[in-house]
């Protein structure tokens, strides 16, 4: 008896040819192996011979470390084929929602086990993780969708493999703001991914005010229930005329662009009141010669964030970044309009 063997050159490392049995060969049925899409493809001259699948690890040709797999972002289809084959080989899936993941794996047939790990619960998970990596498992990360560590857990965690000089591997897969960008109509020469505002007030509407004097298209993840309060508090600092686009429900069954500018929006969605997981973009500040504010508009925006809990220092700095006026004109404004009653004045000049 002669028996031939190769290994085919296929698109991806985890597939395998189809075995076509005939009768005349007596070979090992399917249902009897424990794994058996892993068979070789044998070829036999003798109509007698029988043959064992060789033993293949769980790992496959996957090195230990963390790996970052991205997820679909609401279509299933838009998985990667090494996103999956990372997922089955893995020893552990750390999971934002097992039960929301558990689903997506459900769907593809994978069995590796599911461990939760969210903002409530990443500084008590982290050091067993380590341990794991350490000792030579494969560990995959998901989020409930796109892409992990961007405005969802692991950033930490790859910070300490890192440091630890443990393996990172990202996997890349749908990330929201990136498919949000690429449709959007607006530049993508550059940009600036600020996802989620802050909570706070004060610090909320600094950011805006920093977004809006940016030479870059401005992206934000908003939360639908803070729809509205994003949009007034962005055309007061925007302006009504500057163009914007809502990605709504990006690979769902309803997704949605709107277009247009923040006036545009506030007149038409505000009544709508959009549901679903929502990018907003908003464009670069136009490049011109913009003329020099007025003193009465200076004091104006100065006394709104002094008025907001920042000190005068703190005000005159954020006040000099959006004008086009040499910043001692505006110390000179501020020291005549406001004396020296907040601390730090004098250190701002230098």
């Amino acid at each position: 008896m002669t028996v031939s063997r190769f290994t085919a050159t296929l698109s991806t490392p985890s597939s395998w040819w189809p075995i076509t049995y005939q009768t005349p060969i007596n070979v090992i049925p399917p249902s009897t192996l424990h794994n058996p899409r892993r068979l070789p493809l044998f070829f036999c001259s003798d109509s007698n011979a029988t043959f064992t699948p060789e033993p293949s690890s769980k790992q496959g040709n996957l090195k230990s470390g963390l790996y970052l797999v991205g997820t679909p972002i609401g279509n299933l289809e838009d998985i990667t084929l090494r996103a999956l084959r990372v997922l089955k080989s893995a020893d552990v899936i750390l999971a934002e929602d097992t039960r929301h993941s558990g689903k997506l794996l459900q769907h593809y047939s994978i069995k590796t086990p599911l461990l939760s790990y969210h903002k409530f619960n990443e500084a008590q998970r982290e050091q067993s993780i380590l341990k794991r990596l350490i000792e030579g498992e494969i560990v995959a990360l998901i989020s409930d969708a796109g892409t992990p560590g961007i405005s969802d857990p692991g950033s930490e965690l790859a910070k300490l493999c890192v440091e630890a000089n443990i393996s990172v591997i990202p996997i890349p897969g749908p990330c929201a703001f990136v498919a949000a960008l690429s449709a959007s109509g607006l530049s993508t020469n550059e940009f600036s991914f600020v996802g989620f505002l802050p909570k706070n007030a004060s610090a909320r509407r600094e950011r805006l005010m920093v977004s809006a004097n940016e030479a870059a298209t401005q992206i934000f993840y908003v939360p639908p229930h803070k729809f509205l309060q994003f949009l007034e508090e962005s055309l007061d600092l925007f302006g009504e005329f500057r163009r914007c686009v809502m990605a709504r429900e990006i690979t769902k069954m309803h997704e949605e662009f709107w277009r247009g500018t923040l006036g545009e929006a506030k007149s038409t969605l505000l009544d709508r009141q959009p549901k679903g997981e929502i990018t907003f973009l908003i464009e670069s500040k136009p490049i011109c010669e913009a003329e020099s504010p007025s003193e009465t508009q200076l004091e104006d925006e100065l006394r709104a964030l002094i008025s907001n809990g920042h000190s005068l220092s703190t005000a005159l700095k954020l006040v000099a970044a959006g004008s086009s006026m040499k910043r001692k004109a505006i110390y000179s404004l501020a020291l005549r309009k406001f004396g020296k009653q907040h601390d730090g004045l004098n250190n701002v000049e230098s």
